[in-house]
């Protein structure tokens, strides 16, 4: 009752929320907190309305991710990850505490009931339920007896808080959100009324774009007047030569020619002996494992393979060979290789599909199964009939009948070789041909088996060697990465280029990169090229070579853009077309007011067009597009009426109304209602936030820290 008071208290800061989440949801400082605490300077990675999240909260945070995600997750990743876990979590306090929301144990209790912690085996009882009493008793244990299990719940409790706070507070929002009947009325409407126009559109390209002056004092007016379209945040421009260190051809026939000169046999003294001995090559060694150990970047695969498991661009040599014959080298990516056939088993591997059929009891038996045995093999044998006539479908059997986990494949078990089935399965897979349909039991059932395929497979060696590069062509690219960051740092800025081109080395931009990117196109995960770039000591020429994965990048910052509306040179690529389209809609309306639409079309040399059955919910014409105001303004027309001349999207339009169309009589509209409804619910969790968000003063400090 006191949260209700303390909302009927504030039933404005609702009837706010409640809007937000009907309509545009775009606030500005509604929800600021004046009575929120702060911390020192420094000491905050954000600001929130004045409320500070800490930065070692923030870190622990931060560490307490990156061993629950591991290395699946970048540093930066974990950091951006958790700020906006943070800012999000910070924004809904800050409106729980407004509006008095808070949570007792007994509301925890009911969210645990609810939750995947109700499956948690410590909180059931002896007959495997969720027991309120076992799951108090076992917190208060873990609170006298196991510290650390203890500290553990209290971070899930805080999030279990947190969860129901918002179900509370959102669930109080969507109370708020409806619809009228008429409104529902109005939605079918809008998808059912039809209208038939003819229509004529002279397009904004029948102007030349050379024909519309736009002066750069046109396009600031445009920006001032139009300020929400052409605001930025904090960027950089660099560009960038990268110096990647892979094998060179000469690295790659050395590999090559290493790996060739192991193929036969090779006589070395023995200084001990005092005499030459003949070391077994590839092709004769005894001891294959043992070579490869020695000699390959990769260990002797004992297990026999299918076609489908063989290197692909090998994969027909290697089956075509003998046993004792050996094919290569190829190359397989970044690999040279050479294979020996060791030995090969004919149909080694089986395809095969079954339907089967348990009973209670039976090994692996879901624990809904009622029938008894004797119930699974009639059913098995009536199904075995069916499978065998003349144009049965083994599919369509497997998926109404089977008890297997196959049954959505179709009880397609897949390929497999001998010893991985079950021993009657086994046995009946591999004694009979393709084709064959029988009934087999096992341990876990009655199985009706359809043999579908086989497969020879073999045991291949494989000596291979990693084609990498030399020490020598590290070198070189040393140098020249250096080489070129000397030349490019004495020279003028702009001079980066023409410095490039003449070694014939490629020059690649990225363009508006923020302050907490990480990945950089050609250059993936280099968050410290843009902390250099955003240091506030690097100056726009400046240039710096990093050490990256395989190679180097000799990088230099090109443009520096702050927060704030953009300049009319950053902008004229978005405002340069809009300006230009208003202008070609005044020309084109200046040009032909007062025309009937005969004469519109004439003077214009376009045609007239025809587009039948347009609603209001799907306003497109064809050949033109979407044209909301066009079909929009058709519907306003009564029939046979024309318009005056229309600014569209596309051009400009004149439109007939040749036919109207009403929407058939419904004697209720509350279906078309409730689904408003149902679809502003469903919004109402992420469009509130972002509201709140959008309304949020937020200072991000991360940069500092990260």
């Amino acid at each position: 009752m006191a949260i209700l008071e303390n909302i009927r208290k504030r039933t404005t800061v609702l009837i706010l929320i409640i809007g937000m989440a009907l309509f545009a949801f775009v606030i500005s400082g509604v929800f600021t907190s004046n009575d929120l605490g702060g911390a020192k300077v420094g000491s905050a990675v954000a600001e929130i309305n004045g409320e500070s999240i800490s930065i070692d909260d923030f870190r622990r945070q931060v560490e307490n991710a990156s061993r629950q995600y591991g290395p699946s997750f970048s540093s930066t990743q974990l950091v951006n990850t958790i700020f906006d876990q943070e800012v999000r979590k910070t924004i809904l306090e800050q409106q729980f505490a407004d509006l008095g929301i808070d949570v007792e144990s007994d509301q925890i209790i009911e969210f645990v009931k609810t939750s995947g912690f109700a499956q948690f085996p410590d909180f059931l009882d002896e007959n495997g339920i969720f027991n309120e009493e076992v799951f108090v008793n076992k917190v208060a244990d873990w609170k006298a007896n196991d510290p650390l299990r203890f500290d553990w719940w209290l971070e899930r409790e805080k999030d279990i808080i947190q969860s129901t706070k918002e179900r509370m507070y959102f669930n109080l929002i969507k109370g708020g959100v409806g619809a009228t009947l008429s409104e529902g009325e109005f939605d079918y409407k809008m998808s059912n009324e039809k209208v038939d126009i003819q229509y004529v559109r002279v397009p904004y390209t029948s102007i030349a774009d050379s024909t519309i002056q736009v002066s750069k004092s046109d396009i600031q007016a445009y920006i001032n007047k139009n300020e929400d379209e052409f605001k930025q945040e904090k960027a950089r421009d660099i560009r960038f030569v990268y110096f990647e260190e892979k094998a060179s051809v000469a690295d790659e026939k050395a590999v090559e020619d290493a790996i060739t000169a192991l193929l036969d046999d090779s006589v070395e003294y023995s200084q001990e002996k005092d005499t030459n001995d003949t070391i077994a090559g590839f092709r004769n060694t005894q001891d294959m494992a043992a070579f490869l150990d020695r000699n390959s970047d990769s260990k002797f695969d004992t297990i026999f393979k299918a076609k489908n498991d063989l290197p692909t661009i090998a994969a027909d040599s290697l089956l075509a060979l003998e046993v004792g014959e050996v094919y290569g080298p190829y190359r397989d990516g970044d690999f040279f290789k050479v294979s020996k056939m060791m030995d090969k088993k004919a149909n080694g591997t089986v395809k095969a599909s079954h339907i089967l059929f348990t009973w209670q009891g039976a090994e692996r038996a879901n624990p809904s199964i009622t029938r008894t045995k004797e119930e699974a093999e009639e059913e098995a044998k009536r199904i075995l009939a069916e499978a065998k006539k003349e144009g049965a479908v083994f599919t369509t059997l497997a998926r109404d009948n089977s008890d297997g986990p196959s049954a959505p494949r179709g009880g397609d078990l897949g390929y497999f070789q001998e010893g991985v089935m079950a021993d009657a399965f086994n046995d009946f897979c591999f004694g009979n041909e393709v084709g064959a349909i029988d009934l087999v039991e096992t341990q876990f059932g009655f199985h009706v088996i359809k043999v579908d395929d086989k497969q020879d497979i073999v045991q291949v060696a494989t000596l291979t060697r990693e084609i990498e590069p030399s020490e020598e062509t590290i070198n070189t690219l040393f140098t020249d990465a250096t080489k070129f960051e000397m030349s490019a740092t004495d020279a003028e800025p702009e001079a980066f280029s023409d410095i490039a081109k003449e070694s014939t080395y490629t020059v690649r931009p990225v363009n508006k990169i923020k302050e907490m990117d990480e990945n950089l196109p050609g250059l993936t995960a280099q968050r410290g090229v843009v902390q250099w770039a955003f240091n506030d000591e690097t100056k726009v020429g400046d240039i710096k070579r990093f050490n990256i994965n395989n190679g180097y990048a000799v990088v230099q910052l090109t443009k520096k853009y702050k927060e704030g509306l953009m300049s009319t040179e950053d902008a004229s690529a978005t405002a340069l077309p809009k300006i230009r389209k208003e202008r070609k809609a005044s020309q084109i309306i200046s040009n032909n007011q007062g025309k009937a639409m005969d004469a519109f079309a004439k003077d214009n040399n376009v045609s007239l067009s025809n587009a039948s059955s347009l609603t209001m919910k799907s306003p497109t014409l064809p050949g033109a597009g979407r044209e909301p105001l066009v079909v929009g303004t058709a519907f306003a027309l009564t029939q046979d009426a024309t318009s005056t001349l229309i600014e569209g999207e596309t051009g400009v339009f004149m439109v007939k109304v040749t036919k109207k169309e009403d929407a058939p009589n419904l004697d209720n509209f509350s279906t078309y209602a409730n689904t408003l409804k149902s679809n502003a619910a469903n919004r109402v969790n992420s469009a509130v936030y972002n509201a709140l968000k959008e309304g949020a003063e937020i200072e991000d400090k991360r940069a500092t820290f990260y």
